[in-house]
């Protein structure tokens, strides 16, 4: 396949997450490929870097600071991102939606808090933009592609991830579920589910833990490495490009090997 099915020029896409890590990495990279990237994220001096290194790289970026869990603030965000106005439906070309949080307890000590966050950044978040997206993309009929972002926990059971792993799992169902209503309107709906990825998420999460989990999963991977936030945006380019036009209601794990599902 020829090259230039990776080339997004004059296409507009909508990244949530954008502040760091694999949300950041993808903003950049799908402004490389040419499309104008309006990133989200509440972070906004690490919104404005983001936006600022896509802008010294040449490329197109606008900055939105938002909560991912405030339905009218992504939906005020989507349409100002599709240039939507009172005459005209605007355009968008892509969503990806990466924000998203970790957490991490056993089951017996998991409070009804601590789920409820989880659920409302990680699926409820993934929801709202998809919904505001995907509506926008039906109003212009120019189809689109939305990529969310799950994880290679939906795959395995693990000591204390309950809350984030039924929330990657609600992405999942979500994922494909969209892909089979919005499809008639030339609308793709894809997931990336990654393994390890070294991110300020991860770094956040638990220093010392992050370290045993590494080695582990270099020790799992034929691959012998874990993964860095390039690794996964590239996965999320394939999918936001003409590249994947066949491709809908899919799973894409770039994981270094340590899970291969059926």
């Amino acid at each position: 396949m020829a090259v230039t099915a990776y080339d997004l020029t004059g296409r507009t896409a909508f990244v949530t997450g954008a502040a760091s890590g694999i949300g950041g990495a993808s903003a950049l990279l799908l402004a490389e490929a040419g499309a104008t990237v309006h990133c989200v994220d509440r972070d906004a001096q690490k919104l404005h870097e983001t936006a600022t290194l896509i802008k010294a790289a040449g490329g197109e970026a606008r900055t939105h600071v938002l909560d991912v869990t405030d339905k009218e603030e992504i939906d005020r965000a989507v349409a100002q991102a599709a240039g939507k106005t009172a005459t005209t439906p605007g355009r968008l070309d892509i969503l990806a939606a990466i924000a998203g949080v970790m957490h991490s307890s056993p089951v017996l000590e998991t409070r009804a808090e601590d789920l409820d966050r989880v659920l409302d950044i990680n699926f409820k978040g993934v929801l709202y933009a998809c919904q505001a997206a995907a509506r926008a993309m039906i109003e212009a009929g120019t189809g689109g592609s939305i990529v969310t972002m799950a994880s290679g926990a939906v795959d395995t059971g693990g000591p204390g991830l309950l809350c984030y792993g039924a929330s990657k799992a609600a992405v999942v169902q979500l994922t494909k579920t969209l892909a089979t209503e919005v499809g008639p309107h030339g609308i793709r709906v894809n997931a990336v589910a990654p393994g390890w990825v070294r991110t300020p998420m991860t770094e956040r999460h638990d220093t010392q833990a992050q370290a045993h989990t590494e080695g582990l999963m270099m020790r799992m991977s034929p691959l012998g490495r874990v993964g860095e936030p390039d690794d996964i945006a590239h996965a999320v380019l394939h999918l936001a490009s003409d590249a994947s036009s066949f491709t809908t209601g899919q799973i894409l794990r770039p994981n270094g090997g340590v899970a291969m599902p059926w």
